[in-house]
């Protein structure tokens, strides 16, 4: 009783945001108390929208309420830690993802123990019963766990301690009785510990795997150092080599400036040469026309007789080239030269360009493909379970050894009233299980004179005699047929010879990222016997076809 009083003050003590003790307490209009500090950072985050709610009874304030610190109610929370009835740490009691205890009223505390016989979950207070009374000595306890009834038989409601190898499922001791006579079963502890050593092993290798990852992180790290070393240098020594490029083209530029330039200057100092030549050639031409003028005008006919004959002698021809005047005076020529230069260059650094990228992308820093496996202890990391599907089933179709092995028989088989997925004309059946988005190995042993070993998309027909419905004949599917003396590959109703000895056991590996499919023949080596490439774009069931009776495959247990 004690204990309880005790439990009581500290829930009426505690505040429900942080579920400790209340510190420096206030009281808002509701009634209800929390720290100051915890109140203050709620509506602090609704301050955009101006109302305020109490976190336990949601009533709103408007306008937001001042905040004062309770005395009386700090006096007595400073009395009950002097006390040392101090509440609970936080987390004792059940938050998200925690299993709350069944027996706790109000606020549940955490659970530690379920109990498999009680089906119910206890915190440290109430499962001491169980460790007291003598009434639960035989009460099994484990460490705390959520959804108990789903350890209950669905039919029964019997506590399911009994594993039924034959169908993979657990069952109770009725079941057991009943619809499991016949099968194989065992304790749920038995299975369990058989299955321990696999799960060990399956541990083992995702440590090595995790090792294998890590390591391969640490080389992509260097990789990843090395490229950034690598690009910076060859940025550097490009960034070199296009200076001088750049140089050399305006080197060219200055020349072909600098070649217009004296080429005017010249052009134009024999222009002015040969004009200041004309010039002194008019200056005297004009002189002499004076001197007839005032010949001809004179009234001395001695002075005219006597000066006449050397002012009208013919002036003398000058030593000056004749000129012919350019009107169109331009560089077109030079411009259009140089425009083809600079055509040829772009042209030229274009291509050079598609080389240079060419064989920056060809640089492998490192590939993100994993290497395809190289042998069978390789494929066998990619192994996985499969189980064929009784509803997929043609009906002279045997199923057996927990749905690994299929016989095609004389007689029909019981199974129920026709499924909308079953084969009804082909001797065909499914694997339930859908594969996708990984890589995926098996391996099939068949007996007898053919069997067609393939995958297939979902949506393959399942009614009629048509190619669609036939593994290989049609573009869902990719089937190996196999037979005592030969193999064929088959995809959409084409067919491959395989050349390549019988051999009793075929593995068949998918990446279906890489939108590859192969096939081997299995034995001291791994002999590839064809290989399909395509793109896959839906998950891929693999499948069998049997022609003969009492023909048989078999899926191979590869753990």
């Amino acid at each position: 009783m004690a204990e309880a009083n005790i439990l009581v003050a500290q829930d009426q003590f505690s505040c429900s945001v942080c579920l400790e003790i209340l510190k420096d307490p206030v009281a808002i209009p509701c009634g209800h108390s929390y720290c100051m500090g915890c109140i203050k950072n709620c509506w602090d985050q609704t301050d955009h929208t101006g109302v305020y709610s109490c976190p336990q009874c949601r009533k709103t304030f408007t306008p937001r309420p001042d905040l004062c610190r309770n005395t009386m109610l700090a006096e007595v929370v400073e009395k009950l830690k002097k006390t040392g009835l101090n509440p609970p740490p936080a987390q004792s009691y059940a938050g998200p993802g925690d299993v709350p205890c069944d027996f706790c009223t109000g606020r549940k505390f955490k659970a530690v123990k379920s109990c498999l016989t009680c089906l119910a979950s206890y915190c440290e207070t109430h499962v001491k019963t169980h460790y007291e009374g003598a009434a639960f000595k035989r009460h099994k306890l484990i460490n705390a766990i959520g959804d108990l009834e789903q350890k209950l038989c669905a039919e029964h409601q019997r506590l399911c301690e009994v594993f039924c190898r034959t169908d993979q499922m657990c069952i109770c001791l009725l079941c057991s009785q009943n619809e499991h006579k016949s099968h194989d079963t065992v304790s749920a502890e038995a299975e369990r510990t058989g299955k321990q050593k696999q799960l060990g092993e399956t541990q083992t290798e995702i440590q090595q795997r995790i090792q294998e990852r890590l390591k391969e992180i640490e080389e992509l790290k260097q990789a990843v150092e090395s490229l950034k070393r690598s690009a910076c240098i060859e940025i550097k020594e490009s960034e070199k080599i296009f200076t001088e490029l750049i140089r050399s083209i305006e080197k060219i530029h200055t020349e072909v400036i600098e070649l217009i330039g004296a080429n005017e200057k010249a052009a134009v100092n024999q222009a002015e040469g040969h004009m200041k030549k004309l010039e002194q050639e008019i200056t005297e031409l004009r002189r002499r026309n004076t001197e007839l003028k005032q010949l001809s005008e004179t009234e001395d006919h001695i002075h005219f007789l006597q000066n006449f004959q050397s002012l009208c002698a013919p002036p003398e021809a000058g030593d000056l080239p004749s000129v012919t005047v350019n009107t169109g005076i331009s560089f077109g020529a030079v411009r259009k030269a140089v425009s083809e230069l600079k055509d040829h260059i772009e042209d030229f650094c274009k291509g050079e360009l598609v080389k240079i990228t060419t064989t920056v992308n060809e640089v492998a820093v490192y590939s993100l493909q994993a290497p395809e496996p190289r042998n069978r202890a390789e494929f066998l990391k990619y192994s996985c379970q499969l189980t064929l599907d009784p509803n997929t089933a043609y009906r002279n179709l045997c199923l057996s050894e927990g749905n690994r092995k299929v016989t095609l028989r004389g007689e029909i088989q019981r199974y129920p009233d026709d499924h909308p997925e079953r084969f009804d004309s082909y001797a065909q059946v499914l694997c339930r299980e859908g594969l996708s988005g990984t890589r995926c190995y098996w391996e099939i042993e068949c007996s007898g004179e053919w069997a067609s070993i393939g995958v297939t998309y979902k949506g393959i027909s399942r009614k009629g005699w048509d190619h669609s419905c036939c593994l290989g004949y049609n573009d869902k599917s990719w089937s190996l047929r196999c037979s005592d003396s030969s193999y064929t590959a088959w995809h959409n109703n084409n067919q491959t010879a395989i050349t390549a000895p019988r051999s009793p056991r075929i593995g068949v590996y998918l990446d279906f990222n890489a939108g590859t499919l192969s096939f081997y023949g299995v034995s001291d080596t791994m002999t590839l016997l064809h290989r399909f490439q395509t793109t896959f774009t839906e998950p891929l069931y693999p499948g069998f076809r049997l022609y003969c009776f009492d023909s048989t495959v078999t899926i191979c247990q590869l753990n």
